[in-house]
């Protein structure tokens, strides 16, 4: 299996100079937190970070202790999350069944979630992890409530994610072919008239976008 952990963002909403994946959390950058789970997990055969272009050295010297224990690759990200994405798929070895998508801004996977998803892509081809939505959902438009959206069957979805790999390529071609762009690496999928399985995710499996994320992270115990 390998794991495309796209880290190309700069997280403007977080401020600072430093990237927010090279901003410390629980003593370690924010990057290597978040692969944690992935770099002990016996499946586990490559890692493809898709890393700022212009951050790259910045990038391999961070993950360089990780070498040791897993192949570990560095590829210059894009300008977008699906970019990212499919610059490292081009980096994943081809004869990974299974490759994983997890967000770098998401330090709390815990290794249960990710056997979650393993175990469910296995199975079916792709899967997701998320939760239910539990708030009252309203369509807003220029600061006007337009309707109240149903939320029965409503998930939000969080990484990881797990695909057979030559369902994610297929996926992100056809994609790119037809000028399509999507928030998350299912979507694509899901274009292709492939189910996607959904496992329960984490509550405390939040991704890191503002500054007081940071600082709630920062408090908090990494899994």
């Amino acid at each position: 299996m390998a794991v495309i952990v796209p880290a190309a963002g700069v997280g403007r909403r977080v401020g600072g100079r430093v990237p927010k994946q090279f901003r410390r959390v629980g003593g370690r950058p924010l990057l290597l937190a978040a692969l944690r789970p992935f770099v002990r997990h016996p499946a586990v055969g490559t890692i493809v970070v898709a890393a700022p272009a212009a951050h790259l050295a910045r990038a391999r010297r961070v993950l360089a202790r990780l070498r040791r224990r897993r192949p570990t690759l560095v590829v210059a990200g894009g300008a977008t999350r699906q970019e990212s994405v499919w610059r490292a798929l081009a980096a994943v070895p081809a004869d990974a069944a299974l490759v994983l998508v997890h967000d770098a801004a998401r330090p709390f996977v815990t290794r249960a979630l990710v056997d979650a998803v393993l175990a469910a892509a296995r199975a079916h081809g792709a899967a997701v992890c998320g939760l239910p939505v539990t708030d009252t959902v309203k369509r807003v438009r220029d600061g006007v409530v337009e309707a109240t959206v149903d939320r029965a069957g409503l998930w939000t979805v969080q990484t990881p994610q797990a695909f057979r790999l030559p369902l994610l390529r297929e996926a992100h071609e056809k994609a790119r072919r037809e000028g399509v762009e999507a928030t998350d690496d299912s979507a694509l999928v899901e274009r292709l008239g492939v189910p996607v399985r959904v496992v329960p995710g984490r509550a405390e499996n939040v991704k890191i976008t503002t500054r007081e994320d940071l600082r709630r992270a920062r408090r908090a115990r990494l899994p």
